[in-house]
């Protein structure tokens, strides 16, 4: 048995299709079945069920897969943490963001990072946040920021900013001259959401609950983008509640109108997560140190 068998198996569970794992590993299906024969042979099981045309991990697969997930890390670890003393790697960081940081933050950010550290090869990947951290377990990125909430105890996470919910109306609303609003005036307005699954608009609801208004609320509208939610109230459609940083722009171009209300201040706080590991690679380390 040999670390690269370990390699293509953990490939197979994640990919779950052994012609996936040729194409992407650049080697015959053939290849890649007798190196699972050989992991089964040495532990003596069955490693994958294939009845049906179908691959399932079997349970000591499953068990398998834990270990050889660690060992495979490890010793991936071990030729960074090599290269970097000996100073013969060219460091490579994969950043993996939620929506509104990836889109609306991190573009400068790591414009200012790569002109401190321009040797550094920096990758970043978006998505939602169950998917990001997922791609962090998965060791498919190195590091992840996230607004939404993070729920894996295994991970080290800390908070590196925080970003203010606003009002925002139109820029010929009614409330255009106002600085401030009474809460139950929203009563009287037309609300654009984000999708229910939304964590942003999970911590809304939950500061409008507590003030008893958020049933009075017209919900006249769900958009799964905060790009078509600002472009809908621009046009006159609603009001919203949108983090700060996505409307800067729209702010100070004079599309929409910020407007406060009285007495709430809706607050969400923006997290750099980790995994728990031995060895973090350089690039890991410069990053969070940037940030912080």
């Amino acid at each position: 048995m040999n670390i690269e068998n370990l390699k293509i198996f953990c490939l197979v569970v994640d990919e779950g299709s052994i012609s996936q794992v040729a194409r992407l590993s650049f080697v015959s299906q053939p290849a890649i079945t007798r190196k699972i024969h050989q992991l089964e042979d040495f532990y003596g099981t069955l490693l994958f069920d294939r009845a049906e045309g179908k691959l399932k991990v079997t349970e000591t697969g499953r068990i398998l897969y834990r270990f050889a997930k660690a060992i495979v890390n490890d010793f991936n670890h071990s030729i960074e943490v090599i290269q970097q003393v000996t100073g013969e790697s060219n460091i490579h960081l994969t950043v993996g963001a939620s929506l509104t940081i990836g889109e609306y933050l991190l573009p400068s950010l790591l414009g200012r990072f790569k002109k401190r550290k321009p040797e550094m090869k920096v990758t970043l990947t978006i998505n939602n946040t169950p998917r990001v951290l997922e791609d962090l377990s998965n060791d498919v990125i190195d590091l992840a920021l996230v607004e939404g909430m993070v729920e894996n105890k295994d991970f080290i996470v800390e908070k590196f900013a925080e970003d203010e919910l606003i009002l925002v109306c139109p820029f010929d609303h009614p409330w255009k001259n106002r600085k401030e609003i009474n809460i139950e005036e929203l009563e009287n307005e037309r609300m654009i959401w984000r999708e229910s699954i939304s964590g942003t608009r999970l911590i809304v609801e939950n500061a409008l609950r507590e003030y008893e208004v958020l049933e009075k609320i017209e919900s006249y509208m769900e958009i799964g983008s905060t790009q078509a939610i600002k472009s809908a109230v621009e046009a006159g459609l609603g009001i919203s509640i949108l983090p700060k940083l996505t409307v800067a722009r729209e702010l100070e171009q004079g599309f929409l109108r910020e407007v406060s209300i009285s007495g709430i201040n809706i607050t969400r706080n923006l997290w750099i997560v980790k995994k728990n590991r031995r060895f973090h690679n350089a690039g890991v380390s410069s990053f969070v140190e940037f940030i912080q």
